[in-house]
């Protein structure tokens, strides 16, 4: 579709999340929606290979790929029969682990359930131009959906050792995924994803995420910069309180700059000599504003986020179902025609 706009080139991706200035501002996607895959392709992508060729006709230099795991999570379902998925979300009031009994009870995952098969056979697949991220997250967020947000909330400070080892036992099965994906030399990235924080602000005291949270995501770090690679770290909401605390962790990128959050000039501004910057185009603009509304919202993060390199471009979050895909294309265009440096 996009092919003879730009040229593919992994190495233009890398430098960003170095927060080097590349030769242009790469693309870049915590995920698309199936749905959208197949308005653009007119056909479903499921393979591998359908997913790598989907990526390159749109401009991206990369196939971001996931372990898979079965995490038995506290979670509701409404069914869409309209659409390739179910939406879901978290209950804050019933528990799956709730005090010592329920947490013996519990089936934690165990580092020999991982299947790394589409990493595997993804591989051997990508092209030499292309690089594999490698991504999973969710310490803190399985903790809490498995707990409840109420009972996990009362929990913290009621049965504090039950909360610790919650972030252990799960932290360790998360971790050990990196560790593996950290070994896989067709892995040129990690990315570990995890919201801590609402638009309003952090989710809990962040000493408490000092204590729980941070150790398991520098440790992830350390395996990125063992190997010399970039460490994406993605969290909505308003990050200021802990951006040392990121930082500190090895993260070279962060994603998704949430612009009812925090301001892409602010955090230019602020931290752009310290971190790369991903994303930050509003998904509700995406989801509801005109193409030209969405042009020139690319336009305005390609001169304030794109300045001096150090910005991959995206959206605010991901690519979801309900957006336009006209709105979709327009700023995948509008960044591959003119965000050449």
């Amino acid at each position: 579709m996009f092919e003879h706009l730009r040229k593919i080139d992994f190495e233009r991706l890398d430098k960003t999340l170095r927060n080097q200035k590349a030769d242009a501002i790469p693309l870049i996607e915590l995920g698309i929606h199936p749905d959208i895959k197949r308005e653009i392709t007119g056909k479903p992508v499921v393979t591998v290979h359908e997913d790598i060729q989907f990526m390159r006709s749109l401009g991206y230099d990369f196939l971001k790929v996931q372990p898979r795991i079965d995490l038995e999570l506290n979670r509701k379902k409404a069914e869409d029969e309209s659409k390739s998925t179910d939406r879901s979300w978290s209950s804050e009031h019933d528990s799956l682990v709730k005090d010592w009994e329920s947490f013996e009870a519990y089936p934690f995952p165990k580092r020999e359930d991982i299947n790394y098969s589409r990493l595997e056979e993804a591989g051997k697949l990508i092209p030499d131009d292309m690089g594999i991220i490698g991504q999973y997250g969710d310490i803190y967020t399985s903790v809490w959906e498995t707990m409840g947000f109420e009972t996990f909330s009362m929990l913290m400070y009621e049965e504090p050792d039950l909360v610790a080892e919650m972030f252990r036992r799960i932290g360790d099965v998360i971790y050990s995924m990196f560790e593996v994906m950290a070994q896989m030399d067709f892995v040129k990235v990690l990315w570990y994803s995890d919201d801590i924080a609402y638009s309003s602000g952090l989710m809990v005291d962040p000493d408490f995420l000092r204590e729980h949270f941070f150790p398991w995501l520098k440790k992830i770090g350390k395996l990125a910069t063992a190997r010399n690679i970039p460490f994406i770290y993605h969290s909505d909401g308003v990050l200021y309180d802990v951006m040392e605390d990121i930082l500190d962790c090895g993260v070279t990128a962060l994603h998704p700059l949430e612009p009812i959050s925090m301001d892409i000039g602010e955090l230019k501004n602020r931290y752009g000599d310290k971190i790369a910057l991903c994303g930050g185009i509003d998904v509700d603009q995406l989801a509801r504003a005109s193409t030209d509304t969405i042009r020139n919202l690319t336009r305005k993060y390609i001169r304030i986020a794109g300045k001096n390199g150090g910005w991959a471009a995206g959206s605010s979050n991901s690519i979801t179902e309900y957006m336009k895909t006209e709105n979709v294309l327009a700023m995948i265009e509008t960044v591959l025609k003119e965000g050449s440096y």
